[in-house]
């Protein structure tokens, strides 16, 4: 079994810091080699995320790349520690790589941000919601893979409900809380469970009425995923191919002002209940 197949979006991510870290520092290859007292073939798997690093060569690496930010650094030393295993693993081979990034991703972040508007945020999603949208999926997908998927789902939204969950701020455009993915029950019991959900303290749920008019983006599902230095967040989004994860410093700059402005169309909390109230009395 090929050690690529298996890398993670976290594994990834840090031999990305890796590398960005030794090119800041003009530091080549051979000569983080040398420091670190490997070949220079395994600095190149380090880099890659194929190989991981030890706390010591890590921290090593930093000192001498003049990197002096210690959250970052400490960060870096829990990327490299967290090992592969986590409750997403049970599904690996089953399900989508990319499935089980987003269940990393959203596990370890320590606040997140999501604007949604054809969908309810997946955290935010009743069981007969998730498998009414994975029953939507073309190619059609089969049964007990659209079972697995909502049972993902389902596991995923435990983040909410830990000690200390990291806040989430939904905003849900108007579109998202109309649609009537499974029915009209479905749809009624997904507005019930999203103000039910409103009312945890960790959940705010910010609603974009029609009334707003243009937002910015294009409509798709984002999720901005802050970890525990801002240089380690992540933005995730929904697209047809499976997700996709940005991390470059003007991509993250791009969609915090993009979360910022659609923010600033929302309603206030109370009266996106009222809103989510009203359209579920319509049903």
């Amino acid at each position: 079994m090929s050690p690529k197949a298996l890398l993670s979006q976290r594994q990834k991510r840090l031999g990305h810091e890796l590398r960005s870290m030794r090119v800041a520092a003009g530091m080549s290859a051979e000569q983080a080699a040398n420091l670190l007292g490997v070949d220079r073939g395994k600095i190149s798997n380090m880099e890659s995320g194929v190989r991981n690093i030890s706390e010591a060569r890590l921290r090593t690496l930093a000192h001498h790349c003049q990197c002096h930010d210690e959250k970052y650094v400490d960060a870096l030393v829990d990327m490299a520690s967290a090992g592969n295993q986590g409750w997403w693993d049970q599904y690996r081979g089953s399900l989508p790589q990319g499935l089980l990034d987003i269940a990393e991703l959203e596990a370890r972040a320590t606040r997140m941000r999501v604007a949604s508007t054809v969908h309810v945020p997946g955290l935010l999603q009743t069981t007969d919601h998730a498998l009414a949208v994975f029953r939507a999926v073309l190619p059609p997908l089969p049964e007990h893979e659209v079972a697995m998927r909502a049972a993902h789902r389902s596991h995923r939204q435990e983040v909410l409900r830990r000690d200390a969950p990291p806040p989430l701020i939904a905003i849900v455009h108007e579109a998202a809380l109309r649609m009537q993915f499974g029915g009209r029950r479905v749809a009624r019991e997904q507005l019930q469970h999203l103000l039910n959900q409103s009312e945890r303290p960790s959940v705010t749920v910010l609603a974009v009425p029609f009334v707003r008019g243009a937002f910015p983006g294009a409509g798709q599902t984002v999720l901005y995923a802050e970890g525990p230095a801002e240089r380690l967040d992540t933005v995730q989004i929904d697209n047809s191919h499976g997700p996709d994860f940005l991390h470059g410093q003007s991509e993250l700059a791009k969609y915090r002002a993009q979360l910022d402005r659609t923010e600033e169309l929302t309603l206030s909390p109370d009266d996106s209940r009222d809103l989510i109230r009203t359209i579920a009395r319509e049903l």
